[in-house]
């Protein structure tokens, strides 16, 4: 048997993963743990399971912050209503990642991937992993951010450009400019590359919101909503730049 567990703060969507679960003869679960405190006195406690459900954002922080308190081999699958995570789960022991509502054959598809990665020894391969994330990643559709004690979905579509100020990485939409908790390494690896370009190192503009571009002396581009400061494109990167207008 396959031992299991489920981390999820939300009584009913742990309910039904468990029913979606018990089609599977084959997993045991052995808890049902609900917030990153129960989570860590309990791995602390007992044996780790071979496989994990994990919801990303709990009512007291993210599940990530878990398997930086504790060390484990299991491997992770997470579920969550918000794809902006994508990259940190795959930095971890994570082999999928499920959007909800949960589909049948998208979690079946995910189960399978798992026993994919069990031997007979039933080691794990991080490497393994680490290559087939990086073949399936997704491409970022929405951002979640964070404005005071409220949160709030930003689609993608409607950034005009990510830019860096002081070490943190802003987004600039129609309305306003709001903070993100990505890198723009991290940006430019999820977003789509047929929208977005990274311009230089502190920029990433969306192809929807360029208003102009300046040849001269340097190539300039000018945003329809964009920060104070101008946005130049490097000089190695101008082939680049002319390639992704037309492509």
């Amino acid at each position: 048997m396959i031992k299991t567990v489920i981390i999820e703060d939300e009584k009913p969507a742990a309910r039904k993963l468990e029913r979606m679960l018990s089609l599977f003869p084959d997993l045991q679960l052995v808890a049902n743990l609900e917030s990153v405190e129960d989570a860590v006195h309990w791995f602390s406690e007992n044996d780790h399971p071979q496989l994990i459900f994990s919801d990303i954002v709990l009512g007291d922080g993210l599940s990530f912050d878990i398997f930086e308190k504790i060390s484990t081999k299991a491997f992770i699958i997470y579920t969550t209503a918000f794809d902006q995570y994508t990259l940190k789960a795959f930095k971890l022991n994570s082999i999928d990642y499920l959007l909800k509502p949960i589909m049948e054959e998208d979690l079946a598809g995910a189960i399978e991937k798992f026993k994919s990665f069990l031997p007979s020894n039933q080691s794990v391969n991080s490497q393994d992993i680490k290559q087939l994330i990086k073949k399936e990643k997704s491409t970022l559709s929405r951002i979640l951010v964070k404005i005071g004690y409220n949160l709030k979905i930003v689609q993608t579509h409607e950034v005009s450009c990510f830019f860096s100020e002081n070490k943190i990485v802003y987004l600039q939409t129609q309305d306003r400019t709001y903070p993100s908790d990505f890198t723009l390494d991290e940006l430019e690896d999820v977003l789509d590359e047929k929208k977005f370009f990274r311009s230089n190192r502190q920029f990433i503009i969306n192809s929807d919101f360029i208003k102009n571009i300046h040849t001269s002396p340097n190539y300039k581009v000018e945003m329809q909503y964009q920060p104070q400061e101008e946005i130049t494109v490097s000089r190695d990167r101008v082939k680049d730049f002319k390639d992704w207008l037309v492509g």
